[in-house]
């Protein structure tokens, strides 16, 4: 069975955090943004019912990722640190927004993750 929408999700987010804690490396500045939010668009959002909050914390994200970007090279450690934790914080909250109030749509049903209109995350 395909890996469920919640398992796709955590990964995004490993994904998004292990960039954060390797920038700079070997993602340009201009991209990271886009890199870091690249598994949750192309695994997620297009699964579940658009949601604000959701929408929301992934707006905070790019904002965070442009912030740790933008960080001049010659900034102090603990400037860039700052940045990097903010951006990490950003990706945990929109990873708990999905699992928290992400609601399957017909394309996740479609693609074996479920009934649409039930939660993501099994509820407990």
């Amino acid at each position: 069975m395909a890996a469920s929408l919640t398992d796709k999700m955590r990964g995004a987010a490993a994904e998004a955090r292990r960039l954060a804690a390797t920038f700079p490396g070997a993602v340009a500045k201009d991209d990271l943004p886009w890199r870091v939010i690249a598994g949750f668009d192309a695994e997620i959002r297009g699964h579940v019912e658009r949601d604000r909050r959701i929408e929301d914390e992934r707006d905070r994200v790019l904002i965070a990722a442009v912030t740790l970007a933008e960080t001049p090279a010659e900034a102090e450690t603990a400037e860039r640190e700052r940045a990097r934790r903010g951006l990490v914080r950003a990706v945990d909250y929109l990873e708990e927004a999905v699992l928290r109030f992400g609601v399957l749509n017909r394309t996740a049903a479609r693609g074996g993750f479920g009934a649409a209109g039930h939660p993501v995350a099994e509820r407990s």
